[in-house]
């Protein structure tokens, strides 16, 4: 029950991953509650990101399968064809299913107060909601992230896709020039090419997915190039888009060249900015354009203000802000057994042609730390799964220190995002690859190739 002083025990602003389960356990835990929203309840990732976009490629995945794998399978194939606008319907029903989208009435049912509108800090207990003042005790910002606009010449006078937009179009485009070649830009480029859209996509990186190891961004470049039929552009600065009659040119420069390509459509996906413009200087909590700054409990600068989720600008999952999420509740409740987020073992997956997961730290990590590592790798036709499913492109690969411990991992394979969480497990609770290979594994499996993996790392004695 909140004192005199404050309207509330906790304010929540944002109610996406990082501030609806504190929200929820805070609640349960009888604390008086207010989750605050300026756009639709549930927050970045139920209505705009990952539930929609794994819905659209579901139905890209069936229709690739169907149309493109069916006849090795003696299976006849070629009245496979697809309605775009009811596969957005699909995406609509699955978001409806899920649970998570526009959530204000769960909130209620719960007994926290949903105030829709912009928040922002008039001191540090005293928020403004457009023209309401609100006092609490404890705040924690969830306010998420929102796409870069890149410094990208004509960006803010020509018309182009965000991520969000990009999935409300209710048809394909025929030409795409996709700025980016991280998780989003990749999934985005697997979804409208199977679909039958030409794709261009770049990244000023020297590859696509330059955070994961070298063999996923190998593997994802062949395949964009080889079975989707794009134009894979690493190395590639985007200067330039101006409007040309219907169509967008897009002016960049690869190498040293200045190159140009008129597209129906430009999709910007070329990273996130934490949303950091909500009076943040009033409450004496200190911020860059990188995120809120924080302790190793999630508390920011000012006592009794916390934060989580994507505006600390670490992570851009929503398992990451779920987790943080619970972190805030626990040390608000238990604040003499406060507890540190552990990022040792953060999965991470990007759907595109093959499904890309990966934990822990990368090769090229270790080698920027100076580790002694050793390597071992299973490439995915090795086992049976595969050559049942009739699949031949992937692999696994896994990372130990040079004790056989376990500290990083990549899989490249179907269903690549279940499989990932042995691993997860095993370096979450520091096991060896040995003892992980010595583990029954079912035949026939894809896991089977975690344990021929792990199987492959020999320690030196």
């Amino acid at each position: 029950m909140a004192s005199k002083s404050f309207d509330y025990d906790l304010v929540v602003i944002g109610s996406g991953a990082g501030g609806s389960i504190a929200a929820d356990i805070m609640a349960d835990n009888k604390w008086k509650v207010a989750i605050v929203e300026h756009d639709i309840y549930g927050g970045e990732v139920a209505n705009w990101s990952s539930v929609p976009m794994q819905a659209l490629l579901r139905a890209a995945d069936v229709y690739d399968i169907s149309k493109n794998h069916g006849p090795a399978l003696g299976l006849r194939s070629g009245a496979i064809g697809y309605n775009y606008p009811s596969v957005h319907a699909w995406k609509n029903t699955a978001m409806r299913r899920s649970g998570v989208a526009n959530t204000e009435r769960y909130y209620q049912n719960k007994g926290i107060s949903a105030l829709h509108g912009t928040a922002r800090f008039i001191g540090p207990h005293e928020i403004s909601i457009d023209q309401r003042q609100i006092k609490s005790k404890y705040f924690l910002i969830a306010t998420g992230a929102q796409p870069a606009d890149g410094a990208v010449v004509g960006i803010d006078k020509t018309p182009h896709l965000t991520p969000r937009a990009a999935l409300d179009l209710v048809r394909p485009p025929k030409t795409l020039f996709i700025i980016g070649g991280g998780p989003t830009g990749c999934e985005f480029a697997e979804l409208f090419s199977v679909f039958g859209t030409k794709v261009y996509i770049a990244d000023e990186a020297s590859r696509l997915l330059p955070k994961e190891d070298i063999e996923a961004s190998e593997l994802i470049e062949t395949q964009f190039k080889s079975r989707r039929g794009m134009s894979v552009l690493p190395r590639s600065k985007v200067i330039r888009i101006a409007r040309e009659g219907i169509m967008t040119r897009v002016t960049y420069i690869s190498g040293s060249e200045e190159k140009s390509v008129k597209v129906d459509q430009v999709l910007l996906a070329a990273g996130r900015m934490p949303m950091v413009d909500l009076g943040l200087e009033n409450a004496h909590v200190e911020f860059s354009v990188h995120g809120v700054e924080t302790n190793e409990f999630l508390e920011t600068s000012r006592r009794g203000i916390y934060a989580a989720g994507d505006v600390l600008g670490r992570f851009s999952y929503a398992h990451t802000g779920v987790y943080e999420s619970r972190v805030v509740a626990n040390n608000l409740l238990h604040p003499k057994r406060r507890l540190e987020p552990d990022y040792s073992a953060v999965p991470r997956v990007t759907h595109a042609t093959t499904e890309i997961a990966s934990v822990g730290m990368s090769e090229a990590d270790c080698l920027k730390r100076d580790l002694s590592i050793q390597v071992g790798f299973a490439p995915i036709h090795i086992i049976a799964r595969a050559n049942i499913d009739n699949i031949r492109d992937g692999f696994v690969k896994v990372i130990t220190d040079k004790k056989g411990m376990l500290i990083g991992a990549t899989i490249a394979a179907p269903h690549a995002g279940e499989s990932i969480h042995e691993l997860t497990l095993a370096i979450q609770y520091s096991l060896t690859a040995a003892e992980v290979a010595s583990t029954l594994h079912a035949f026939p499996s894809w896991s089977e190739a975690i344990r021929v993996a792990c199987g492959n790392i020999r320690i030196k004695k």
